[in-house]
């Protein structure tokens, strides 16, 4: 990873190290989910209101990066979160990086669907 910061993120968060997790972020960082936008915050003391909350509803989850890509300032990571007796999240962050530190996350993350379920575009064919 070009990034370290990022490996930084994922390791204390499979660790469930607040403060490690909470230390990878700068003091401006935003969080934004354009997809749920009511879920978007600012500042890294949310970062760690955020996971304490998530660790405490998932003692097990634990976080993997399953593909990424790169630029100047950016990481598209495909991430697979993994959270014992309920569905695992799927999708990409973009993660934006200035120096070593993470200044803002655009999140589409969705939880797995179990079983089939209907195609939600009418027509389109498997």
């Amino acid at each position: 990873m070009t990034f370290p910061v990022v490996g930084r993120l994922v390791d204390a968060i499979n660790a469930h190290d607040l403060d490690a997790i909470a230390a990878t972020f700068a003091s401006d960082f935003t969080s934004v989910w354009p997809a749920h936008p009511a879920r978007s915050f600012d500042g890294p003391q949310n970062v760690r209101k955020n996971w304490e909350f998530i660790f405490a509803q998932f003692p097990d989850i634990r976080i993997a990066v399953t593909g990424s890509v790169e630029s100047a300032d950016e990481f598209w990571g495909e991430f697979h979160y993994v959270r014992p007796g309920a569905a695992d999240l799927r999708g990409v962050i973009i993660i934006k990086v200035r120096g070593d530190e993470i200044v803002e996350s655009r999140f589409f993350m969705e939880e797995v669907e179990e079983g089939a379920v209907p195609h939600p575009m009418p027509g389109v064919v498997r």
